[in-house]
């Protein structure tokens, strides 16, 4: 049977290109985007999948979103909470009190807001799978200038756990979604020239481009996972197995190509 899979922030990024990926294995895909023009052009990269103009700190727009899948589609199978961003990498105190408001809204807030729209409708549904996207502080790495970003992906691995409990023995799971480290805008702002020269010494021996990580991550959503389950792409083991053979040179970012 055909899954239904929703993707949030899915018009550019890892999320895009879940879409992508999720749509050339045969899955219905719906996605979103904060802006029509955002949305236009997913669309047009797209267009088997169908997009929908919505904010998921609004949980009026989430349930907006659910009620178009499932009047596309008849269910949702499938949840994907992607939509996230980073503030610029400055000091807690140094940071623009909006920048840090909107980060914990969209990366946290966002999430809790969706993630009750999707459980009660799982719930009714009698079956389904939500997948919450990790990122850098979900394992309690620490970084300067990432304490804000840092702090709300470590408040979704626990949000995960949490929600892997109360859904247990329903029908419905929640999993773990761990994409590593991927090149896109989201890794790469608000460095100077030089920052991201020497940042790249290592994003080239990490990181990993959206092309090459969501087939693979599509492909173990699409799968499925035990209630509470992680999917993760860079795992302990690979990133020290590229560490140790570090002087295979990689390009990520294509500029050799």
């Amino acid at each position: 049977m055909t899954k239904v899979v929703v993707v949030t922030g899915g018009t550019r990024g890892i999320g895009l290109g879940l879409v992508r990926e999720l749509a050339a294995r045969g899955a219905s895909v719906v996605y979103c985007g904060r802006s029509v023009d955002s949305v236009k052009r997913a669309e047009e990269q797209v267009p088997q999948a169908y997009g929908v103009v919505a904010d998921v700190t609004d949980r009026e727009a989430v349930q907006r979103l659910w009620d178009a899948a499932v009047e596309r589609h008849g269910r949702v199978d499938i949840w994907i909470n992607n939509a996230g961003m980073s503030p610029a990498r400055r000091k807690l105190w140094e940071l623009d009190p909006s920048a840090l408001d909107a980060t914990v809204d969209l990366n946290l807030r966002g999430l809790l807001h969706a993630s009750a729209v999707v459980l009660a409708g799982m719930q009714a549904q009698g079956a389904g799978a939500l997948w919450n996207m990790e990122g850098f502080g979900s394992n309690g790495m620490l970084r300067p200038g990432l304490t804000v970003y840092g702090a709300t992906k470590r408040a979704v691995t626990y949000t995960t756990d949490s929600l892997a409990k109360e859904v247990d023995g329903t029908g419905v799971t929640v999993h773990h979604l761990s994409p590593g480290m991927v090149v896109t805008d989201l890794l790469t702002h608000d460095y100077t020239p030089e920052e991201l020269a020497q940042a790249k010494k290592i994003f080239n021996i990490l990181a990993d481009r959206v092309e090459t990580v969501t087939p693979w991550l599509a492909e173990k959503v699409l799968t499925g996972a035990p209630n509470g389950g992680r999917v993760a792409w860079l795992t302990r083991g690979k990133a020290f197995w590229r560490f140790l053979t570090a002087f295979r040179k990689r390009d990520v970012f294509g500029e050799d190509a």
